[in-house]
């Protein structure tokens, strides 16, 4: 089962309320790629500290926004895809009856 957790290569922090991701490349903040996330993209990020699984994922947005699985899941899948592609975020392998 394919699962994501954040990559090492990136900092976080919450500040006003507001998600900044900054990546850090050859020991120093990109400070020209700093993100900043929304609601939905902040509970993905805080939900992939340990590996999740996209299933999990989807079920934890489900869960606070309280919203259909078939509204959530495409947007999850998309911003795992983009993330992934920028660096912040990395497949990780889980083994199937271990817990994530």
């Amino acid at each position: 089962m394919q699962s994501y957790v954040r990559s090492d290569s990136v900092v976080s922090r919450v500040i006003a309320g507001d998600t900044l991701i900054v990546p850090v490349r050859g020991g120093v903040g990109d400070l020209a790629s700093i993100y900043s996330l929304n609601p939905v993209a902040s509970t993905i990020w805080s939900a992939i500290v340990e590996p999740r699984s996209e299933e999990q994922i989807i079920a934890r947005v489900v869960e606070e926004f309280s919203a259909e699985v078939q509204q959530v899941a495409p947007d999850v899948k998309s911003f795992l895809a983009e993330m992934q592609s920028a660096g912040l975020i990395e497949p990780v392998a889980v083994a199937v009856g271990v817990p994530a």
